[in-house]
């Protein structure tokens, strides 16, 4: 399940990539991006466990501020190569037949530039960072934002759903009044659109915490590296 989930991930963060004009490549043991990828989204992700260090470092580059890599299976040591660990977190599982907690928002996938736009600013929530989420997002067919909307039409709730041919993953979860006020909606959303696909994606934290509390088991350690800055 790691593995798929990894596998899921990575071609998220390909789509996320290629709504920025940015070129990636899949390989046997990882996904890698050679120029910098958006904030927040890692330069490479392991799909296998004991992958080369010094070939996944060599396919991303390093010069620019910020590079990272998933460690999707944390058994890397990428310190020699300059980098440091950011932070830890867990995959996470759903099965496709688990129930789903009733929500009292209505739902609906982005589907134009307007109702994405709305999506970005309620996830940013005045963090300067909506942008990052571009209308090329749009014409990815494996992409669903999926927008939570209050009583009054505004968008209070959502997440990222990336389908793939065994999961679909969830990513970039948020409501206004926190996680657990996300997940409902959410999953009501997933188990419509993909009832037959489990649910997979990661956490840390009161994050992680939110996920279990809603049908999520953890399954397996992942570890987010970051290159140090050069002084």
């Amino acid at each position: 399940m790691v593995r798929t989930a990894a596998r899921n991930n990575a071609q998220w963060c390909a789509a996320m990539s290629r709504s920025h004009g940015l070129a990636s490549e899949f390989g046997e043991q990882a996904w890698a991006a050679p120029s910098r990828t958006p904030l927040y989204y890692p330069d490479s992700v392991t799909l296998v466990p004991g992958a080369d260090p010094a070939a996944l470092v060599a396919r991303i580059d390093t010069a620019a501020p910020g590079a990272s890599v998933k460690d999707s299976f944390a058994d890397l040591d990428l310190t020699e190569a300059g980098f440091e660990v950011l932070f830890d977190a867990q995959w996470i599982h759903r099965p496709a037949n688990a129930p789903a907690i009733p929500s009292d928002l209505a739902w609906d996938v982005a589907g134009d530039t307007d109702t994405l736009s709305a999506w970005a600013l309620a996830w940013d929530n005045e963090d300067g960072n909506a942008h990052l989420f571009r209308p090329e997002l749009l014409d990815d067919p494996a992409t669903f934002v999926l927008a939570g909307h209050s009583d009054d039409g505004r968008v209070v709730a959502g997440a990222v759903a990336s389908r793939s041919d065994q999961v679909v993953g969830i990513s970039n979860v948020f409501a206004l009044d926190g996680p657990d006020a996300a997940w409902p909606v959410v999953l009501s959303a997933v188990h419509w659109l993909f009832p037959t696909l489990p649910v997979v994606g990661y956490e840390h934290g009161d994050d992680l915490a939110a996920a279990v509390r809603h049908g999520f088991e953890p399954v397996g350690p992942l570890r987010i590296w970051t290159h140090r800055a050069r002084g």
